[in-house]
């Protein structure tokens, strides 16, 4: 049995709980592990069926969040309507990268979120 959870650094989890619960969806499934330097050292947020666990940066043991428009990763999210959750997404601030359109058999877009974590929505 195969099991992948992406785990994000952010600059500012805070933020990013709100902005996910806001732009995805997403609830908290695993309260935030406050450190004693008052960072998130953990979270997990439900998306649907999916899940995902953040932290804010911690450059001391070398987790530290994207540079703007450097995302080495593609965060891939199916979702029920990618127009919807798309324009949902950019109200909330991500910035758009392709405009929802059909494509192998599916309708995607591409964002990338106020942390600078690019994902791929695809509605199937």
């Amino acid at each position: 049995m195969a099991d992948l959870t992406p785990y994000l650094a952010v600059r500012d989890a805070r933020a990013a709980i709100d902005w996910y619960a806001e732009a995805f969806g997403a609830t908290v499934s695993f309260d935030p592990i406050v450190m004693p330097d008052n960072r998130i050292g953990h979270v997990e947020l439900a998306l649907g069926d999916a899940r995902m666990m953040m932290a804010d940066e911690h450059p001391e043991i070398g987790v530290v969040a994207p540079e703007p428009d450097q995302a080495a990763v593609t965060l891939h999210l199916r979702v029920a309507d990618c127009a919807q959750t798309t324009e949902r997404a950019v109200a909330a601030g991500a910035r758009l990268d392709r405009e929802p359109a059909e494509s192998a058999g599916g309708i995607g877009s591409v964002i990338t979120d106020p942390f600078g974590h690019r994902r791929m929505l695809r509605q199937e």
